[in-house]
């Protein structure tokens, strides 16, 4: 389905999509919205079984755990703007070279991220799209709680 939106191939989408991020990860594209679009309409149309089977909790509570850590959000918004080897995302985040190496090889273990090899270096890039909607739906909640709180002072203040 994604194919009939760029003309080419899934990963042809997601590379075309990539190079034309110039925000922080919460920011799409023209291509991630279409994607955003699609994911949305399947979402809707897939029907998850209530109560949720315990392998699916399972599976769901894994990916939050790799999500909750700082520094791979970090990455995650870093590798956002550009696919990048360890060295350059040392540089953006400021962490040591090990610790960056080890979070990088828990979100290719959760296939969040994914190596391509470059002459002798290493290039990550994000492998599952899905992390942008998600992503925005998080922030989205953020947002609005700051607002609801915003309000709550002005009212306390005034």
């Amino acid at each position: 389905m994604l194919t009939a939106v760029e003309g080419g191939t899934q990963r042809d989408l997601r590379a075309t999509a990539r190079r034309n991020v110039t925000g922080p990860l919460h920011k799409f594209t023209t291509y991630q919205l279409c994607s955003c679009a699609i994911l949305v309409r399947m979402a809707s149309t897939l029907k998850v079984q209530h109560p949720l089977p315990e392998a699916l909790i399972e599976m769901i509570a894994r990916r939050f755990r790799v999500l909750g850590e700082p520094m791979r959000i970090k990455l995650l918004d870093a590798l956002s703007q550009q696919p990048s080897t360890v060295g350059e995302l040392t540089e953006i985040t400021g962490a040591s070279q090990q610790n960056v190496s080890k979070h990088l090889g828990v979100l290719a273990q959760a296939g969040m991220v994914e190596r391509t090899k470059r002459g002798n270096c290493v290039v990550y890039s994000i492998a599952d799209d899905s992390l942008y909607p998600l992503c925005e739906l998080v922030c989205g909640g953020l947002r609005e709680q700051a607002q609801e709180l915003d309000a709550l002072l002005q009212g306390v203040i005034k």
